[in-house]
């Protein structure tokens, strides 16, 4: 082993010295990074253990100060980070009242509102059913801004298409944003079944079509007022379709009409045949073959990278005041505050329905975002037209209106009012 060891005297080569330098070297690295991980993973665990730091308190400020002071930081965040759809879920939260809170708009101020949802020019004395605002429990809607509204519509086409629920959607959409068009870049043209509205300097147009079931019926227009009479073509929407082509945002809808009882009569193929060529089915089987058909036509005519295409869920109606604890209350008449208790579901709204409509855009090839606005217009008990509306294109006598039980309309909701939050998610999903 002679060899190893140099002999007294003797010069040890310098690449001998660098090998063994780096060697060393090595040796201390490896142990330092050991030491490192080591102490790096009981402090990761020390943290874990620790509790969360506690956040500022601001118990001492006053109330309105911190209102003010989380508004003004709000309003600084680009919307992008209030708002994520894939994160945010706005069925679950509470309605919050603002004293301080104005609508954009009122049913004097907007030319375009229907003397049906007009409910403060047809004499509803209180007001408190504007404050309300919904919070989400784990996100925060932005507010409506007309500007970016308008801005993200510039060269596009918005089509509403449902029954007069949606009817009330588009009339909101188009008060939400008119004030900001000046008088003469603006117009409104009003058919049997599609209306539209353009502004010239945006180069846009938010439109509503009227077709109550989405697919063909014997009962668009005219209405036909006896149920039983009512046929729905469940495999064609031929005859309305060609109106929705080349939108660039479509949000359809459709559910009251399909409340008129437990069966539906459906029919295949022409109308030649009257009823005698309808079947009635469940009412629920009924509403999956008829979302099927629209399905297939968005799935084969829609073209996804240029068109988006929205589905709103189900309006509730308010028509048995025992469901939220008064047996013996006029339906929704009256009414000045929501419900309270979350996890409250009245008569009026189908979970069975809900599910179809879950099932059918599940199994679409083209992606339809499904705005849940159900459980949070469930509460709103007070925000219907009540007896502040018309019905046959009269105006309710007080006769009629002393008889809320009889006439109380708790089906459509006053403008401006519950519509408005919907548009407002519609706004941040675009």
């Amino acid at each position: 082993m002679s060899f190893l060891v140099p002999s007294r005297g003797a010069k040890i080569p310098l690449s001998i010295i660098v090998l063994v330098l780096c060697g060393f070297m090595f040796f201390v690295l490896l142990y330092t990074e050991r030491i490192s991980l080591i102490s790096s993973s009981t402090s990761s665990s020390n943290v874990l253990k620790l509790t969360s730091c506690r956040r500022k308190d601001i118990s001492s400020k006053p109330e309105e100060k911190v209102r003010e002071e989380r508004s003004q930081n709000m309003n600084v965040l680009d919307d992008r980070f209030e708002f994520d759809p894939e994160e945010c879920n706005v069925a679950a939260g509470k309605w919050v009242y603002n004293s301080s809170a104005e609508p954009l708009y009122t049913d004097e101020s907007c030319p375009y509102i229907d003397r049906q949802f007009s409910c403060m020019k047809n004499g509803r004395p209180e007001t408190d059913y504007l404050r309300w605002e919904w919070q989400p429990d784990d996100c925060t809607i932005p507010r409506f801004s007309p500007k970016l509204a308008m801005n993200k519509l510039r060269g596009k086409r918005l089509l509403f298409v449902g029954d007069s629920l949606q009817r009330s959607q588009w009339e909101s959409f188009v008060c939400l944003v008119e004030s900001i068009i000046p008088q003469g870049e603006k117009s409104m043209k009003l058919g049997q079944k599609h209306f539209v509205f353009k502004a010239k300097e945006y180069n846009a147009s938010i439109e509503f079509y009227w077709a109550p079931y989405i697919v063909e019926s014997n009962t668009d227009l005219p209405v036909i007022l006896d149920l039983k009479k009512r046929i729905v073509k469940v495999d064609s929407v031929e005859d309305r379709s060609k109106y929705w082509e080349g939108a660039d945002i479509l949000v359809f809808n459709t559910y009251v009409w399909w409340m008129s009882g437990l069966r539906m009569k459906s029919l295949w193929g022409s109308f030649g045949n009257g009823e005698g060529g309808a079947e009635a089915l469940d009412t629920a089987v009924a509403y999956r073959l008829a979302l099927k058909t629209w399905a297939n036509w968005v799935d084969s005519t829609v073209d996804s990278n240029k068109t988006k295409v929205f589905f709103t869920t189900m309006s509730p109606t308010h028509s048995r005041s025992a469901d939220w604890g008064k047996p013996n209350g006029p339906k929704c008449f009256n009414e000045t505050e929501p419900v309270k208790d979350k996890s409250f579901w009245g008569t009026g709204s189908s979970k069975e329905l809900m599910k179809v409509v879950s099932s059918v855009v599940k199994h679409m090839a083209t992606h339809v975002t499904v705005i849940n606005i159900t459980q949070l217009s469930e509460y709103r008990i007070d925000a219907h037209t009540s007896v502040y509306t018309e019905t046959g294109g009269k105006m309710l006598t007080a006769e009629e209106r002393a008889d809320p039980m009889r006439h109380a309309d708790c089906i459509h909701w006053c403008l401006p009012g519950l519509p408005d939050t919907w548009n407002r998610i519609l706004l941040a999903h675009l």
